[in-house]
């Protein structure tokens, strides 16, 4: 599964067209919320976990201000708050689409 068409469907909602043809329309909030990098979600190396640091929001945090492919696998995020280190999977992003067809799956 991947998208082939990324765009905003206005500044505060991502637009996905996914190649099966469906559609996801995701709020930035929730993606930077869902942020999977190990300063925003934690880590565990050498079985010993890491929890993040809770720092408050910054201005910006929540406005896009580039995506770029990883691969062929995933798209990081630039944030305006400069925050660039999340990697998102197709397979991440598709489990955010907040319709009911996907969060059933």
């Amino acid at each position: 599964m991947t998208a082939i068409h990324i765009s905003l469907a206005d500044p505060a909602t991502l637009l996905m067209r996914w190649d099966d043809g469906h559609e996801s329309r995701m709020s930035l909030k929730s993606l930077r919320d869902a942020c999977p990098c190990a300063g925003c979600k934690g880590e565990t190396v050498l079985m010993k976990t890491y929890a993040p640091v809770d720092t408050p929001t910054q201005p910006g945090a929540y406005e896009l201000r580039g995506a770029q492919p990883v691969g062929s696998y995933a798209l990081q995020f630039t944030w305006g708050d400069g925050h660039a280190t999340g990697i998102y999977t197709w397979e991440t992003l598709r489990a955010l689409c907040p319709c009911r067809a996907c969060q059933r799956a």
